[in-house]
């Protein structure tokens, strides 16, 4: 990328300096065009939560029923 910046400001009859600045001023006139950040949806159940045996199980518990007679 030096090599391309060097060539252009050699076309130019400028410097690279002069090259650079002028890049970082249009980078840092024009707004910041970024995308919205990740947001995962929402998904839910029309349920009650976990069944009331369930409720307090730790994890590998719920693990063991989601995989039950399923050769996991």
């Amino acid at each position: 990328m030096l090599a391309q910046a060097k060539r252009a400001a050699e076309l130019e009859n400028t410097t690279l300096r002069a090259l650079v600045e002028r890049g970082l001023r249009q980078v840092l006139a024009s707004p910041a065009q970024h995308s919205a950040p990740f947001r995962l949806r929402r998904v839910t159940f029309g349920g009650q939560g976990l069944q009331r045996e369930l409720d307090g199980a730790n994890w590998d518990r719920l693990r063991e029923l989601a995989y039950e007679g399923r050769g996991a």
